[in-house]
């Protein structure tokens, strides 16, 4: 991705978009999805939006929510990813690594708690590859999907990470940084942005949409093709995992010891998408030029102290935080692929005394 300052500096103003901090909804494993029906689904979310938010989902998920996480009070969809996990280099314990608001470069993060940054792009942000082309807006019960877990040793354009430190970004690379962050990891995950037109979804949650990026997700986007010629707004989520942390527990020179919730590697990040924006709101925005960012007249905005009181209920009842600090009567959660009671191989909980493992009470991991 071009640095997004840039792209902002050249964007003429005319074109509509919205970017805007959504705090953290709830952290399980649930996957209306790729999973519905699922208590719990194979792996932990890290889930952020509207309070309809289950383990099914079907209809219009905006008309069922009653509040949001997100900045724009008119957004009950849903957005989660997977979570990240550091893996400690001598005893093999997991431990999930916390999620801070992005600070964007509009506006800042107005109080979110934990969460993503969320972007829905008109046209590309450096020239109008799209020839005007018009945007249509997902319609109720939309949902798709973007990269695989099951393809973590293949790179996915639009599927980056960059090492923050200090002010800076860095350059995105498609792999975990190989060295501590001294601001955390950067992880951002674009979308497909051209529709079939017909189906709401599909077998694999992502043949229903056509992936016009390139080489970058907010660069080089061309028409959609004649197969999906539905030109719909760009998806993106921002999130920044506090690894910071952790960066005194990773041996200098030793590989980069954070996985995701599926016990994989970088290639596999992957995003899922549910739409459930009110009535029109999204059309209004899209069509309007007056939506730039974080400053849209025609669409509500909420407190993100109001925002940050929706809830969900806890569905799964698992602990899925570990020990932090460690005593001999108190366990260390490790996490194995395993078979579960249907016969399917997931990553699966066990629990150890830390005794077990020669790790005494000094606070340690």
């Amino acid at each position: 991705m071009k640095s997004l300052a840039t792209a902002l500096a050249l964007i003429a103003p005319a074109y509509a978009g919205l970017r805007f901090p959504c705090s953290t909804l709830t952290i399980q494993r649930l996957d209306p999805v790729v999973q519905p029906g699922s208590l719990p689904s194979s792996h932990l979310h890290h889930i952020v939006g509207g309070n309809a938010f289950n383990a099914s989902m079907e209809g219009d998920v905006g008309e069922r929510a009653t509040c949001t996480t997100c900045q724009m009070a008119e957004d009950f969809s849903n957005y989660w990813t997977a979570v990240l996990y550091f893996k400690h280099p001598q005893n093999g314990s997991y431990h999930r690594v916390p999620v801070v608001p992005v600070q964007p470069l509009l506006g800042g993060s107005q109080g979110a708690t934990g969460g993503l940054t969320v972007y829905y792009t008109q046209f590309d942000l450096s020239r109008d590859n799209l020839k005007q082309q018009a945007i249509t807006p997902f319609k109720p019960g939309f949902r798709m999907t973007v990269g695989a877990p099951t393809e973590a040793g293949k790179p996915h354009v639009g599927l980056r990470y960059q090492c923050l430190t200090g002010q800076s970004r860095g350059p995105e690379i498609s792999d975990f940084p190989d060295k501590p962050c001294t601001g955390g990891i950067f992880a951002t995950q674009h979308f497909p942005a051209c529709w079939d037109g017909v189906n709401l979804d599909s077998p694999d949650h992502q043949s229903h949409m056509y992936n016009t990026i390139n080489r970058d997700g907010f660069t080089n986007a061309p028409a959609c093709p004649a197969s999906h010629p539905i030109r719909v707004p760009q998806v993106t989520f921002e999130t920044v995992w506090d690894t910071t942390q952790f960066n005194s527990m990773w041996p200098s020179g030793t590989p980069n010891p954070f996985v995701w919730s599926f016990e994989g590697k970088a290639g596999g990040t992957h995003a899922d998408y549910m739409f459930g924006w009110k009535g029109d709101s999204l059309q209004r925005a899209m069509a309007k030029s007056e939506c730039f960012y974080d400053g849209c007249g025609s669409i509500t905005k909420q407190a993100m102290t109001t925002a940050n009181r929706c809830t969900v209920k806890d569905f799964v009842g698992e602990n899925m935080d570990g020990c932090k600090f460690v005593h001999p009567h108190c366990p260390i959660c490790f996490f194995f692929w395993g078979r579960v009671a249907d016969g399917r191989d997931a990553l699966v909980t066990k629990w150890w005394a830390a005794a077990e493992f020669g790790l005494d009470n000094d606070g340690d991991y």
